[in-house]
């Protein structure tokens, strides 16, 4: 009798071999439903019962599905492109739910990302994305491991799987490129190195005892990240085919900065915007939506009344005088012309903020809380940094307070982060240059040829270095410098090439000149030259001294402001003096035009460095004009043999002359 008992117990309860055999068939069927087909793939092998067996954690592995050559063929094997289709799936075999799962995958072969369905890339920019360093995924159908216990092994709960289809470069056809390394990023957590097996790579991460909690807050999706420049895409309110979300874009880098600032994105699901408040789309055109898609679901809708049905909207903020208006104003940050300043000017106006109702196209229509946030983020100025943003990441609900006053709050129905930062502009694609000149060198380093471009270059040399000029030609714009450039290299016995160096094209542009080197110290005098008809309002520029930051002792007519962290001065116009006239005509007819300038001197000790020598010292190694990386010349002044000092001989004779008649 007791053996039956015991018979009948065992068989009720599954062993774990059970367990594990059943998922493993899951998995099987789970993978073997979304295999991408290409000429040279197989289908991937699911893990074996030992392997998850041996696992008591998050399993996680790597395949490499397949790939084939892509255009165009070269016979160099390191510059050959191929194609290349990859899954990657992280497993929950463990007794601890994961919320929020972060993978790493170390790529190495020059990888670039074309598409990763089921996750997004939060360390690098929208698809396509190089990641040949590496990159991490977070979840998006998939963002939480369930366990087994809670699901009763719904495999779906406890797994997800990303379907990766990219680029990379180099090694034969027989190779098999494979990451260095895969991992799970999220605290606590400790993988051991990868097991290999041909195209396929896998690996269990356990829970680490050594760590210790965090009392950070947990967070049912992924962490709000850091960034230059961050946008917060908030849904207020969510109706069976439309939504209302507000979009503010907020800048925490001390440098970072937007002026007539142009946001787009792209629509994957067919949306439109039906009405927008606190900026205005650039291009409204009705058809759009008559003849496409929405036409034919929206029957009855006067598009005639519709914000844009643009695919690729381009959106604009709303100038100052709008900001009352009852019916697009009336949004705190907004309505500022498109200016958004860096905190170290104004906390106030570091951010802009505006408010759209979104049409949904199906399948969306059919569950109100099913929203898709727009993809592709774009957002540039006038002269600004260059900003790349990455794709929109979920992230937990915004918290608002509440608008009645009382102490409670409100939260949005769903928000997504898009984090954008600042890259380093390419050559000639600046928009602001810097020359350099010294006391101690009559010449001055003008900027780089086509610094910021150069569209016709048929009557001009793109590659010549520019040519010294003396220190008054910089005052003059570029078509104007021909004759003092030839009568000074003739002056100098400079070389005077037949096909001259074009123009920097830059529409702004920064004088250093290092006026001074003395005992204690030394001084140099900036000045900015506007080149374009409008004018630069709250302007700053930021000058990065690596060697003689600590130095800094103070700038006489614009303030002055240190930013330690980047070893940075921070300039900007006094009140009243903050506004960088436009070009204007010159005084007769015949007379050049007159660039908008304002000019002020920065002085220095000589405390914190030994050795100094200010032909290396005394030049910035980055300048800066509202948030732009301006391009520098590659040399600096060099000594003139006969000029060592700066107090010339005619000074001195002059002031031996003078004492002699005053005794």
């Amino acid at each position: 009798m007791e053996e039956t008992t015991k018979s009948k117990a065992s068989s009720s309860y599954p062993t774990k071999k059970t367990i594990i055999k059943l998922l493993t068939t899951h998995l099987f069927l789970f993978l073997s439903l979304h295999v991408s087909q290409a000429q040279t793939e197989k289908k991937p092998s699911p893990p074996s019962s030992l392997e998850l067996e041996a696992c008591d954690g998050i399993f996680l592995s790597y395949t490499l599905v397949g790939r084939q050559k892509e255009y165009p063929h070269v016979k160099n094997v390191s510059k050959q492109a191929w194609a290349f289709k990859a899954e990657a799936t992280l497993t929950n075999v463990g007794d601890e739910e994961v919320q929020g799962w972060k993978m790493f995958i170390g790529f190495q072969h020059r990888e670039i990302l074309v598409s990763a369905d089921g996750a997004v890339l939060i360390d690098a920019g929208d698809f396509p994305a190089a990641v040949g360093n590496g990159t991490t995924l977070v979840g998006t159908a998939v963002t939480d491991l369930r366990t087994a216990i809670e699901t009763a092994g719904d495999l779906t709960q406890m797994s997800a799987k990303i379907d990766i289809v990219g680029t990379q470069f180099g090694l034969g056809a027989g190779a098999t490129p494979m990451p260095k390394t895969i991992t799970l990023e999220n605290d606590g957590f400790k993988c051991p190195a990868p097991t290999h097996r041909a195209t396929r790579m896998f690996t269990c991460c356990r829970k680490d005892p050594t760590v210790k909690a965090k009392l950070a807050k947990t967070t049912k999706y992924p962490p709000r990240r850091y960034g230059d420049l961050t946008i917060a895409y908030d849904v207020l309110q969510a109706f069976q085919n439309n939504y209302y979300v507000q979009v503010t874009m907020e800048n925490k880098h001390p440098l970072g900065r937007l002026d007539h600032w142009n946001l787009t994105f792209e629509w994957p699901k067919g949306e439109f915007i039906y009405s927008i408040k606190g900026a205005y789309a650039r291009r409204k055109d009705p058809s759009e939506c008559l003849y496409g898609a929405a036409g034919k679901f929206y029957k009855d809708m006067d598009f005639s009344e519709v914000a844009t049905c643009q695919r690729k909207p381009t959106i604009s903020d709303l100038p100052a005088e709008r900001a009352q208006d009852e019916k697009v104003g009336k949004l705190p940050w907004c309505c500022r012309n498109g200016t958004v300043l860096p905190p170290v000017m104004d906390k106030n106006k570091a951010k802009s903020m505006f408010q759209m109702q979104v049409f949904k196209m199906s399948p969306d229509t059919d569950n109100r809380t099913s929203i898709t946030p727009p993809a592709k983020w774009n957002i540039d100025g006038v002269i600004n940094p260059h900003y790349q943003c990455g794709a929109p990441v979920r992230v937990d609900p915004q918290i608002f307070p509440d608008p009645s006053g009382l102490s409670a709050i409100t939260t949005a129905v769903a928000s997504w982060q898009i984090v954008c930062n600042i890259t380093k502009p390419k050559p000639q694609q600046n928009r602001c240059c810097v020359s350099f000149s010294a006391f101690y060198n009559g010449s001055a380093i003008p900027c780089n040829t086509c610094a910021c471009g150069c569209d016709d270059t048929s009557k001009c040399n793109s590659k010549a270095f520019p040519l010294l000029l003396p220190p008054e030609a910089l005052l003059v714009p570029f078509a104007n410098r021909t004759l003092k450039a030839r009568a000074w290299a003739k002056l100098k016995h400079l070389h005077m090439p037949s096909k001259l160096p074009c123009a920097d094209n830059c529409p702004v542009s920064i004088n250093w000149h290092v006026s001074s080197d003395h005992k204690d110290g030394w001084t140099a005098r900036i000045t900015l030259f506007n080149w374009e008809d409008y004018a630069f309002d709250d302007w700053f520029t930021a000058i990065q001294l690596k060697n003689t930051f600590e130095d800094f002792k103070d700038v006489y007519s614009f303030n002055g402001t240190r930013i330690p962290g980047l070893k940075t001065i921070f300039l900007e116009g006094l009140k009243g003096l903050n506004y960088l006239a436009g070009e204007t005509n010159g005084t007769y007819a015949y007379d050049p035009r007159v660039p908008g300038k304002q000019q002020s001197v920065v002085s220095f000790t000589k405390k914190h460095i030994k050795n100094f020598d200010v032909t290396k010292d005394g030049f910035p190694t980055k300048v800066y004009f509202n948030g732009m990386e301006c391009s520098l010349p590659p040399i600096r002044p060099a000594k003139n043999l006969g000029h060592k000092s700066s107090i010339s001989i005619i000074a001195l004779v002059f002031t031996a002359f003078v004492s002699l008649l005053l005794i």
